[in-house]
């Protein structure tokens, strides 16, 4: 799988996660920041750790760390599976 097509799958798994009921289109901002950080992390609760001080800064919201640990997991599939780790 090309870098391409797991940013495509990453991004669609993003979409449809919704931690503050905002919509799906709510979080376009975030995603890109999360996808930036799934390049550069490979651990599940460094990845966790990032995606709640990203969407907690930008609504100043409390997300529980157990909601993006879940979210990372998904996320770390996708690229594993993209760079045949798995």
């Amino acid at each position: 799988m090309e870098t391409i097509a797991m940013n495509k799958k990453a991004i669609s798994i993003l979409e449809k996660w919704d931690p503050f009921d905002e919509g799906e289109k709510a979080y376009e901002l975030e995603i890109v920041d999360v996808i930036a950080e799934l390049h550069r992390l490979d651990h599940p609760a460094d990845l966790a750790k990032k995606i709640r001080e990203i969407y907690e800064h930008s609504y100043e919201m409390w997300i529980p760390i157990e909601k993006c640990v879940q979210i990372s997991y998904k996320l770390l599939a996708i690229k594993y599976e993209a760079k045949c780790i798995v």
